[in-house]
């Protein structure tokens, strides 16, 4: 439910900056200020917050941005590539158990998707 309120409110944040031609450095703030909001609801450490809305901030203010793209779409590029970043940056492999079974620990809110996540490892285990 968490995540789905977390998706539902960055969309309504990324709505308003695809219609923008231009988007100033207010527009910035009042995004950022809604991504903040978005992800402390969904339960995300205050200073993990805070450090990737500075980063997004600092790469999205004075961007240069190509004929090819609005300005807002910079900035959801910005905000999806440092959210990949703050996830990892990368896929990381599960590790299998050298004498099965692998035994993985599967955490998170109800309804998140922890049962069909499993079924998916077990059948591809």
């Amino acid at each position: 439910m968490a995540f789905e309120g977390l998706t539902s409110r960055l969309q309504n944040v990324f709505s308003k900056l695809r219609g923008k031609g231009k988007v100033t450095e207010d527009d910035v703030n009042e995004a950022m200020r809604e991504v903040r909001l978005a992800l402390l609801e969904a339960d995300v450490n205050f200073k993990v917050v805070k450090d990737f809305v500075a980063k997004v901030k600092e790469k999205a203010i004075g961007i240069e941005v190509m004929e090819s793209f609005t300005p807002g779409m910079v900035i959801i590029d910005i905000v999806n590539k440092e959210l990949t970043e703050l996830m990892g940056g990368s896929q990381a492999k599960l590790a299998k158990a050298s004498k099965p079974p692998t035994v993985i620990m599967m955490v998170g809110l109800q309804g998140a998707g922890k049962t069909t996540t499993s079924g998916k490892l077990a059948k591809s285990y």
